[in-house]
């Protein structure tokens, strides 16, 4: 996994001062105390400052006097995130300190993304990695900053390693090295004990699986005062779909189906880390959707936890199943908010694209909460409604529920209807798409961590903590 620290410079290490500087300042930039002879500098290397552009001034030694980073235009910053970052990887070996041009209230922003310009996935090859280090800026909370990174991180790696090094045991194992890092406590119920313990959908979905990677229902607890959150993640470490079998195109990239269980542990870190007044759990029903002769097929009928009978109109709708059980149990304990993750359907995609993850909720507070929230630490979330017009579209006739419904259309609005018959009243849905299709400032290309900072910066708002 990645070893890069994802960390501030101690704020007593030397550093070079950075500014940032705005293409509107150019060509003298007059805000930034500059020689004569460093602003003919400026001039003749073309620095006008575009976005993660960047400049080194020397000072009368030929030493590094200070640095200018482009803020990048209006236009261009209304576009893109963490766009100063550009310049990390690129930048001479030093220390930074911010000396100018972030306002404090974009500070928090410009030093994650710093951070996560540093993130590497170097489990199977080496990568190079970014040599500049930064103190953390005035005005921020560097603890809570690093937390964020890091579970963005942690998030991430765990996307990013295949399923040969990531089926349901060794998502079990990512989640008890989390718990013994933070003090929590982890229980797992395993292969036919699933059964036995009436969880019988994960355990439908994952038998057909090889022995050693057998279904689970891993549980986390962490906190003893403050509300109760729950988060429910979605851990299906390989899909093939099944019996339905997903086109070779499709089955590319779903290594990544676990993604809603990495961004719940990733989310976890978070809190965890920051010692959040709350009681936090965490339920992720790990399985691989394989292919054998005791796979579930097509028109099998499944009873719930809840009771509820589901009809299998498609094998490759496994996640639902899988989480359908995990809200059940969610919502016999105690649950002031439960929020489910899940890289479900891929009607999401087409209703707003990769790079947005859309949330079903009721509650106007929490739609709110969540919408004002990802604005502020650019998580970018949009609601999607629980329109109940569809209700009966998941409603087959000869079982309670249809698991995929035909038809084509408002797939992700009827997978989330589906999992509402399960989840405690005060829900939250996010159907994520956990992948980067291209690099971009901060974020490279592979595994990446959607809603999470969101819900993170609105806890206080959902839980009035």
């Amino acid at each position: 996994m990645s070893d890069v620290p994802l960390s501030f410079a101690p704020a007593t290490a030397d550093a070079c001062p950075l500014h940032v500087v705005r293409p509107d300042q150019a060509p003298h930039f007059d805000a930034v105390d500059l020689t004569d002879a460093q602003r003919a500098w400026v001039a003749a290397s073309g620095f006008a400052g575009a976005a993660g552009a960047h400049v080194v001034c020397p000072d009368v030694d030929g030493g590094i006097a200070l640095v200018l980073i482009g803020a990048g235009s209006e236009k261009a910053r209304s576009r893109g995130r963490f766009l100063t970052s550009r310049a990390v990887a690129t930048l001479p070996a030093r220390t930074y300190a911010l000396a100018s041009g972030v306002p404090v209230e974009e500070r928090d922003s410009f030093a994650l993304g710093w951070l996560l310009a540093g993130y590497r996935f170097d489990r199977y090859a080496k990568q190079t990695k970014p040599k500049a280090a930064l103190r953390a800026p005035e005005g921020i909370d560097a603890a809570r900053v690093e937390a964020i990174a890091q579970g963005e991180a942690l998030t991430r790696d765990l996307i990013n390693t295949p399923a040969s090094d990531m089926g349901p045991a060794e998502l079990e194992a990512a989640a008890r090295a989390l718990a013994t890092a933070h003090g929590a406590e982890v229980s797992v119920v395993t292969g036919d004990d699933l059964l036995a313990q009436n969880f019988p959908m994960i355990h439908t979905v994952g038998r057909a699986a090889a022995s050693h990677r057998a279904p689970r229902l891993i549980e986390m607890t962490w906190g003893t005062t403050g509300p109760h959150l729950t988060l429910v993640g979605k851990g299906v470490c390989f899909d093939t779909g099944g019996l339905n079998i997903k086109p070779g195109a499709s089955m590319g990239l779903m290594k990544k189906d676990m993604g809603g269980a990495a961004a719940v542990l990733g989310l976890a870190q978070m809190i965890m880390a920051c010692g959040v007044a709350l009681r936090l759990r965490v339920l992720i029903p790990a399985v691989e959707n394989a292919i054998s002769s005791d796979a579930f097929r097509p028109q099998d009928i499944l009873t719930s936890r809840k009771g509820l009978t589901v009809e299998i109109n498609n094998t490759d709708a496994e996640g639902r199943l899988v989480l359908a059980d995990a809200l059940a149990l969610a919502g016999e304990g105690q649950t002031d908010l439960t929020i489910s993750m899940a890289t479900l359907t891929g009607a999401a995609r087409v209703a707003v694209g990769g790079d947005i993850a859309p949330y079903f909720t009721d509650d106007e507070g929490v739609a709110q909460a969540l919408a004002l929230a990802g604005k502020v630490v650019a998580d970018p979330v949009w609601r999607l409604p629980f329109h109940a017009g569809y209700e009966a579209d998941i409603e087959p006739g000869v079982a309670d529920l249809d698991n995929a419904p035909g038809g084509g259309q408002a797939g992700a609005i009827t997978a989330a209807l589906f999992l509402r018959r399960f989840a405690p009243d005060r829900y939250v849905h996010f159907d994520i798409y956990g992948w980067q299709r291209a690099a971009a400032p901060a974020r490279p290309k592979g595994g990446v961590g959607q809603g999470t900072r969101a819900i993170f910066a609105a806890l206080p708002d959902l839980l009035d903590l």
